[in-house]
């Protein structure tokens, strides 16, 4: 059996940094440069991207080709419905995109990074309303298991489809609408119950509440939905960021923090590009690290995703072939006896799917 389908992530996720120039037409090539060393990514397009700069203090935006990824904008970072905005993304191709001058991605002479994820090109199945189950579309990556999907509250507990043929075990949902908090599934953060969630937009810890996955584990068909306002009000329009793992490419773990400069080493499976971590036992907010800004170890560049500070330096970790490791005691990510969870995906494998070792590229 092979150890991954996936020997290389580039097509399926992509990290971007640049400078902005502030004119409209600037183009970011997404076709290499985003990784160390001699190897050179593949093309990307991207169905969702989330953009920050990284030396000024402004939202987390993102955009999708599922709700008009030139067209509409969400805050991560705060509860603020959705936006109309034609001037941040003007075009995407299978290989670049193209700003327009609007000060959220493209200030002139300032920082921004850019997490690509590619769904279905834009191409969505959809599914219609039946009884209390919503109705919307999915456009669904099963390769890389990554789904956008859209759907309209019914107000009612029902199912969702997804799309992806295997089990979420982290998602991302949104009240399009209304001013309401980014709700997070993550399997590990649900150990206690399917009335767990996660807040992406503030520092909270973990919550309970049966009204917002109904108390139901996703299914490899569907998610569930209550009647909580953040995931299901009728007639609101929802959008949801899904995700199965998917074996040498993706993982979403948890562990616990030991208050200590060595930290904890945690096991991939591959050499992330990306991930994202949340202390869930106490009030710390997420943080995003890549590879792309920090690509020599030890990593020392944080940006946080529930707030739309700057970028923070001086915490440092370790990227490493099969994982990463912890090597500061900041409670924000190794809190002692605290409890974490992440979502990784892979710069390339630890084992290839022909289960030859990968340690550089």
């Amino acid at each position: 059996m092979a150890y991954t389908t996936i020997d290389d992530g580039s097509p399926h996720f992509q990290n971007a940094l640049y400078t902005g120039n502030g004119n409209a037409g600037k183009e970011i090539t997404l076709d290499s440069a985003n990784y160390s060393g001699e190897y050179v990514g593949q093309a990307i397009t991207p169905d969702f991207i989330w953009g920050k700069c990284l030396n000024l203090t402004q939202n987390h935006n993102a955009f999708d080709s599922s709700r008009g990824i030139t067209t509409k904008r969400i805050a991560i970072d705060e509860q603020d419905a959705e936006n109309d905005d034609s001037t941040t993304i003007t075009a995407v191709s299978s290989d670049s995109i193209t700003l327009g001058n609007s000060n959220n991605l493209n200030n002139a002479d300032d920082s921004f990074v850019m997490w690509l994820w590619a769904a279905n090109g834009g191409s969505r199945t959809t599914f219609t309303e039946s009884g209390n189950n919503p109705g919307g579309g999915y456009q669904a990556n099963t390769t890389a298991g990554f789904s956008i999907v859209d759907y309209v509250g019914t107000g009612s507990a029902g199912t969702v489809s997804h799309g992806l043929g295997a089990a979420p075990e982290y998602m991302i949902v949104k009240n399009r609408n209304a001013a309401t908090d980014w709700a997070v599934y993550h399997r590990r953060a649900s150990s206690a119950g399917n009335d767990s969630y996660l807040q992406l937009n503030n520092n909270s810890a973990v919550a309970t509440a049966g009204t917002v996955w109904n108390d139901t584990s996703p299914s490899s068909s569907v998610f569930t939905v209550g009647t909580n306002t953040k995931t299901n009000t009728d007639s609101q329009q929802y959008i949801a960021y899904v995700y199965a793992p998917i074996q040498g490419y993706s993982k979403f773990g948890s562990y616990t923090g030991n208050g200590n400069n060595d930290g904890p080493f945690i096991y991939l499976g591959f050499r992330p590009a990306y991930f994202l971590l949340k202390n869930i036992s106490a009030s710390q907010h997420w943080y995003c690290f890549d590879s792309a800004r920090s690509p020599i170890n030890p990593s020392n560049s944080a940006q946080q995703a529930s707030n739309n500070g700057t970028e923070e330096t001086g915490y440092p970790m370790d990227f490493l072939s099969n994982g990463f490791k912890i090597r500061h005691n900041d409670n924000a990510w190794n809190g002692n006896g605290n409890t974490f969870v992440y979502a990784a995906f892979a710069e390339h494998p630890f084992v290839s799917s022909k289960g030859v070792p990968i340690t550089a590229r």
